[in-house]
């Protein structure tokens, strides 16, 4: 561990901090002194209501009602409930501004630039509002889409939300039965889609996918093409009920709207769970609760200000989408991008933070590694010098990855790894503005989160790894499961582990500093000897061998115990010989121990990874073990499981 931060925040960057701000209003409304981080955490764990109430007041919440009641049922989990008697519109929250200055920016590879002031979104907002209006929508119909990341994505967004309509996207790369797993649980009214879209330079038509899928969705009254690859016109005429989404305007006027008030836990959106080992789960999450944990992240821990402009590398498919728009209630451009972040070649996104004056830089881990693979140095190839904060998600961060950002691509800056899920659609750890970053570490708990790290006999644990949970409520809690009438999913999905107490399925350990190391999820943790190791271990070590791409491990029944596989995606013209199976293993026993080093290591071509890019070790060890896998359409490449069947090298 080095003893010295790889960064820490200077006294003017404090003092401007939005964090600094809200501490400042606590000890004047309250005569409550913060001074460090540690305190404000402390303070919105130990008084919830203060923290929560002091935060509406701060990001002024826009709401018909308030209510003077805050938490009811605090002590309960799940049971809680936060502000029961409010009544409000996220969206009228994210569009509070309206005027010339850009509000989304847009680029679709190489192929599509755009951008739409705040005032032209209010205006696309509300013809899309009295559209759906006068399709019959209303609050607590379905609407869906099938779309790429790009501005009308956010005005149909924003439209249901308006009515209290619920919400749920995909991104357009789906499968067909990876859409109708999804949406055709929830049986929309509407869905919403394109006529194609641009990856690494192709052009892919919707047409036939949809009009498929549409055979099956009975509940579909109207389905909408937006206009992308310039055939909207064929597609709206190919399949059921379609209508060009200009035309599904028409004749709608941009009066302000009246946005639907509704209770503070009435569902939002709809996103699901990963899907690799069964149906994917609807997970319902409420306006309320979502506008008020995303505020929190925003404004306090991530500082998102409205000079700022705002950027997570996303489709709509994976939750960092849904909370990259709510940076819109913070007053932020957003600069979106859909496509290949490596078309027309791994300089696109730096190219695009230069042109953009990039502030904050969202992206995953995995892409922070190919970068570096790639051998780009964008400290000395591009001006970032307006970027101040780079975040990481996804999977685990590597140490190593965090040495690559500081070194080549920005020092004075903040890298803020934060970690959460779908679930919650937020995190539950992360970055904040007034704490160091030490290398390999995230900076710690999110503010209103009761994070701790327990055993498997329930006691929390220092210094060792052990079962990531929450142990008191927070606003985005899902409301519920769709299809799950008497919660049983819900409850086992989080509190079945330890009743009570939210058990996020993550391997994890809190830091020295306080920060937090993520190893793995829990359910992929090896455990060969009856140790439990993280895969993200070895992944940290085996990345630090340049012949390795990427990385998979899993835990194989061998001989009454288990033992540890690793399969690897070489480089081009690298071969899996006896001195690389050698240098692979002396690396993960230096840098690890020698409980990592696998027993066999296999080199395979692909490696399979969920939509949003995360490696699926829990499909490949079904593989392995001979078991189905039930859900493939959940996979963005599901033909890789394939390589993965009947390996010689795991039969002795």
């Amino acid at each position: 561990m080095t003893e010295r931060p790889l960064w820490t925040p200077d006294d003017a960057r404090i003092a401007a901090s939005n964090l600094r701000r809200f501490m400042e209003r606590v000890e004047r409304s309250q005569g409550i002194s913060l001074e460090t981080y540690d305190d404000v955490l402390r303070y919105s764990i130990e008084r919830p209501h203060a923290f929560w109430s002091t935060l509406w007041d701060f990001c002024d919440v826009v709401a018909a009602h308030r209510g003077s009641r805050v938490l009811v049922d605090g002590d309960k989990m799940p049971g809680a409930s936060f502000f029961p008697d409010a009544r409000l519109n996220y969206a009228e929250n994210l569009l509070r501004r309206s005027d010339d200055s850009d509000a989304l920016v847009f680029r679709g590879e190489d192929k599509v630039e755009r951008r739409m002031s705040w005032r032209e979104l209010n205006a696309m907002v509300a013809r899309l509002h009295r559209a759906l209006s006068a399709a019959g929508v209303k609050a607590g119909d379905r609407v869906c889409a099938v779309v790429p990341n790009m501005p009308e994505a956010i005005v149909c967004f924003l439209a249901t939300a308006s009515l209290g309509a619920i919400w749920s996207s995909c991104s357009p790369d789906f499968g067909e039965r990876g859409i109708l797993d999804r949406f055709g649980q929830i049986g929309p009214k509407i869905l919403i889609t394109c006529d194609g879209y641009y990856y690494a330079g192709k052009t892919i038509r919707m047409g036939e996918k949809i009009a498929n899928v549409l055979k099956e969705m009975k509940t579909v009254e109207r389905t909408v093409v937006i206009d992308y690859i310039g055939e909207s016109d064929q597609v709206a005429g190919s399949v059921r009920a379609g209508v060009r989404f200009t035309r599904f305007l028409f004749g709608h006027g941009d009066q302000p709207i009246a946005f639907a008030q509704l209770a503070f836990d009435h569902p939002l959106y709809i996103l699901y769970s990963s899907g690799t080992t069964g149906i994917p789960k609807c997970i319902v999450h409420s306006a309320g609760g979502i506008l008020l944990k995303h505020l929190a992240e925003h404004v306090l821990n991530t500082d998102t200000k409205p000079s700022d402009r705002l950027f997570y590398f996303s489709t709509c498919g994976w939750m960092m989408w849904n909370w990259l728009v709510s940076g819109l209630a913070a007053g932020a451009t957003l600069l979106l991008y859909d496509g290949s972040p490596f078309h027309p070649d791994e300089r696109a996104l730096f190219d695009y933070a230069e042109a953009e004056a990039m502030t904050i830089f969202g992206t995953s881990a995995k892409y922070i590694d190919a970068v570096k693979k790639s051998g780009l140095t964008p400290r000395t190839t591009h001006n970032l010098e307006p970027l101040r904060a780079m975040l990481s998600t996804g999977s685990p961060l590597s140490a190593e990855s965090f040495d690559f950002v500081y070194h080549d691509i920005k020092p004075d800056m903040q890298l803020a790894s934060i970690s959460g899920g779908t679930d919650i659609c937020g995190c539950f750890v992360g970055g904040n503005p007034l704490s160091p970053v030490w290398r390999g570490e995230i900076q710690g708990a999110m503010l209103g989160m009761a994070m701790d790290v327990y055993a498997d006999d329930g006691t929390p644990v220092r210094g060792e790894k052990g079962e990531l949970v929450c142990v008191k409520p927070f606003p985005s809690m899902p409301v519920m499961f769709w299809n799950d009438p008497d919660g049983m999913k819900y409850h086992n999905a989080y509190f079945a582990r330890f009743p009570g107490i939210w058990c996020h399925g993550d391997f994890a350990e809190i830091t020295p500093h306080g920060g937090m190391i993520i190893h793995g999820r829990s359910d992929a943790t090896l455990n060969p000897g009856g140790v439990r190791i993280g895969t993200a271990e070895i992944y940290a070590q085996v990345e630090r061998v340049p012949e390795v791409i990427e990385a998979l491990a899993i835990g194989q029944e061998w001989d009454g115990d288990v033992r540890v596989i690793l399969f690897v995606r070489l480089r081009a013209g690298a071969a899996l010989d006896g001195d690389l199976i050698a240098r692979i293993r002396k690396q993960i026993r230096d840098g690890a121990s020698p409980r990592h080093v696998p027993a066999k290591i296999v080199a395979v071509a692909d490696i399979p990874r969920t939509k949003s890019g995360k490696i699926t070790e829990l499909a490949v060890r079904d593989v392995v073990h001979g078991r189905e896998v039930k859900n493939r359409e959940a996979l963005a490449n599901p033909q890789a499981l394939d390589l993965y069947r009947d390996i010689p090298e795991l039969s002795s």
